[in-house]
């Protein structure tokens, strides 16, 4: 599968001091964390051939956000508590689970906001949003 058009390569994200994971996990993650920063911006970077170094250096940050919390998913596995003198497990249920999403998706939203405000391509701000 080929991934054009990527912000950040996987070259620069191990230059950048990434984490270590193979290249084909990058590019799916870097295609999420894209799109994220494309709904904020309105897809002005798309078509850019200079891409910034604020909006590289916010995917990288994206990437490993959304990289720690699906590790973190993984071995968690819904419980939020567990005892064992008596041997129980409580499971986090629906509220507590929308609680987290709203969670990673407000600290994905601060990511793009604290990097890229005032970033300008092509004489517009790329995260304005109009009046």
């Amino acid at each position: 599968m080929d991934f054009e058009g990527q912000y950040l390569t996987y070259d620069e994200y191990v230059e950048l001091g990434g984490l270590q994971i193979d290249e084909m996990p990058f590019n799916l993650l870097e295609f999420e964390a894209r799109k994220k920063i494309d709904a904020k911006t309105f897809k002005r970077l798309q078509n850019v051939d200079d891409i910034p170094q604020e909006v590289k250096i916010c995917e990288y940050k994206l990437i490993n956000s959304i990289l720690s919390y699906a590790q973190s998913e993984n071995t968690s596995k819904n419980i939020s508590s567990e005892s064992t003198d008596g041997y129980s497990i409580s499971y986090v249920d629906g509220t507590q689970i929308d609680k987290v999403i709203k969670s990673k998706n407000d600290e994905l939203d601060d990511i793009i906001t604290t990097y890229l405000f005032g970033v300008i391509v092509n004489n517009e701000h790329i995260i304005y949003a109009g009046i």
